[in-house]
């Protein structure tokens, strides 16, 4: 999929399923369905910035709260801020 067929319209506002998983000693690309859990549901809203070519994914809660930020630089690498509101 190009970027040009990548909508990102079709992803926003709609809640998805979190899925996490927790397997000590967990080798390769296998996660068995007894450690995978529903932690609740997610936003993804996807911006583009188009001078330092760097795409943002902002992960949000059913709230509408920020909880992960995700920078994905165009040669590929990847830096995450996760907010915790907990305090």
């Amino acid at each position: 999929m190009t970027d040009k067929e990548f909508h990102e319209e079709d992803f926003k506002d709609i809640p998805y399923d979190e899925i996490t998983y927790r397997e000590e000693g967990r080798k390769g690309n296998v996660i068995k369905h007894d450690s995978a859990k529903i932690e609740g549901k997610v936003k993804l809203t996807f911006e583009h910035d188009e001078l330092d070519d760097v795409k943002v994914i902002l992960k949000k809660d059913e709230n509408d709260n920020v909880k992960e930020i995700k920078f994905v630089c165009s040669c590929g690498q990847t830096k995450t801020v996760i907010l915790d509101y907990d305090e």
